[in-house]
């Protein structure tokens, strides 16, 4: 099956960059910071997806007996967000990523990043990953009202670009991509190696899977030639 879409949209975490190693460090320095013993990486990959706060609270949930005090709370997110702006920059882009996303670019599909991290990360990690230029709009978690699994981010891409969700096609690595994606009433496309929180993906409830990106473009119909068709990168905040 062959889809005809004239975008593409892509999640960063688990899809293009794989940032659970670095993630999971800056969450048990965190930890470590505020005197709570540390957790297992692949625990902690396996909330990875729903947002920074999603993250630490339930971190935080795992290593106390209580409930944390909003006080403990905004310690805990200041004490990651400063480990975590420490060692970003050392994740690294999935095999594949840069040549699909190249060849992608060169046939003439629209190309977005929505993701459910802050802004203040998403941006420095997509630039240092030599990915930020492949993207006319970049959506983070904080950028709008809602976040993933809510379909606003990805119609508010569509409509920036002014293409219809049906001329669209979502590819990431979670249940979070998946929802967002069928609400939307875009395609979705999913990817193994991901996090999707240590589940496997029901490959019955996606249009296709890919073992890595550069398959991608052999599910696709070129689209029409688009005048005019570069962009300066836009960022929704």
């Amino acid at each position: 099956m062959r889809f005809q879409v004239r975008l593409v949209m892509f999640d960063l975490d688990g899809t293009l960059l794989d940032t659970a190693p670095q993630i999971a460090e800056a969450a048990n320095r965190m930890l470590v910071g505020l005197g709570r013993p540390m957790l297992p990486q692949a625990q902690i990959t396996s909330y990875i997806g729903e947002g920074a706060q999603r993250l630490i609270q339930r971190c935080l949930a795992d290593s106390m007996p209580v409930a944390p005090s909003a006080t403990l709370f905004a310690d805990a997110e200041r004490l990651y967000h400063g480990f975590y702006a420490a060692n970003a920059h050392l994740s690294q882009a999935f095999e594949g990523v840069m040549p699909a996303l190249t060849q992608l670019k060169v046939q003439g599909y629209r190309l977005a990043c929505v993701t459910n991290k802050p802004e203040k990360f998403t941006l420095p990690l997509l630039q240092q990953a030599g990915l930020a230029d492949f993207f006319e709009v970049v959506v983070s978690g904080d950028s709008l009202p809602k976040k993933k699994p809510d379909p606003l981010p990805l119609l508010h891409i569509c409509q920036t670009l002014g293409i219809l969700p049906a001329e669209a096609m979502m590819v990431g690595d979670s249940e979070t991509d998946i929802q967002a994606a069928q609400a939307a009433g875009c395609f979705v496309v999913t990817v193994p190696y991901g996090y999707n929180q240590g589940r496997a993906i029901d490959v019955a409830t996606v249009d296709a899977t890919v073992k890595q990106l550069t398959e991608l473009v052999n599910l696709l119909e070129l689209p029409a030639l688009l005048s005019g068709h570069t962009k300066k990168m836009t960022y929704i905040s």
